[in-house]
């Protein structure tokens, strides 16, 4: 069996988008960034130009990173879909205790 080897420079995209939670409206400075993860500032300068391409990270008029608006769409779409999940569960469980399966 092989050894996947993962990217650190995919890893520390990653760990900017995580670190970002939260922080939609006001947003993090690069160097608040470089310090929750522990990396240097240009490491974060490179990975939050890469999350800004691929338009998951919006830089914000104060110089702040925050998520972009579909990456909130995509958190929204799994509230719905976990939403909608849950209502089905529900229906499913007030048929089994009634006794009706159908």
């Amino acid at each position: 069996m092989s050894k996947t080897r993962t990217s650190s420079t995919g890893i520390r995209v990653l760990e900017v988008l995580k670190a970002l939670k939260g922080q939609t409206v006001t947003g993090l400075s690069n160097k608040d960034l470089a310090d929750a993860i522990g990396c240097p500032a240009s490491a974060i300068t490179r990975a939050t130009a890469d999350l800004i391409e691929a338009g998951l990270v919006v830089k914000l008029d104060n110089g702040r990173f925050a998520h972009s608006v579909q990456m909130l769409q995509i958190a929204q779409a799994h509230a719905e879909h976990v939403a909608k999940l849950q209502g089905r569960i529900a229906e499913i469980n007030q048929r089994i205790a009634a006794g009706v399966w159908n």
